[in-house]
């Protein structure tokens, strides 16, 4: 294939891309909180993110207006090529939670460095309870494991 039948072929797939346009993107913080908190909830192993209060809260809302805070157990410090993530999380009972840690930490700073391109330095995981199953009392609050 020649240069210009490349060419041709990118530009009709909407996909040339132009490297001669100037300009900053700037990236706000609660994208970063966005990616951090969807990556973590798929995560294998979390039960919830955030603690007592703020999931019961959380949980309310995400009934009654069908969907889910995705920051919620997420803070973030985001520099121009740097962030840092911090994680409160509920472990789900059975899952080891160093290496279900290491697993949590890696995928979310995999999903941020992939979405926006800022280097991730430090993922901070906050192990605030351990959900066993059935021991829900409807209540939206996890027995705690002692």
């Amino acid at each position: 294939m020649t240069v210009n039948e490349a060419t041709s072929k990118a530009m009709s797939n909407g996909h040339h891309h132009r490297h001669d346009v100037g300009g900053k993107t700037t990236i706000a913080d609660s994208v970063v909180a966005s990616v951090a908190g969807i990556a973590s909830r798929e995560a294998s192993g979390v039960y919830a993110m955030g603690g007592g209060m703020s999931r019961t809260l959380g949980a309310a809302r995400g009934k009654m207006s069908l969907s889910d805070d995705a920051t919620r157990g997420v803070r973030v410090e985001v520099g121009e090529k740097q962030a840092a993530v911090d994680l409160d999380v509920v472990m789900e009972y059975g899952y080891p939670i160093p290496r279900t840690t290491d697993d949590l930490r890696s995928d979310v700073s995999d999903a941020v460095e992939s979405m926006t391109g800022l280097d991730v330095v430090e993922v901070n995981i906050d192990v605030l309870d351990v959900h066993v199953p059935g021991s829900d009392d409807g209540s939206g609050e996890t027995s705690r494991t002692r």
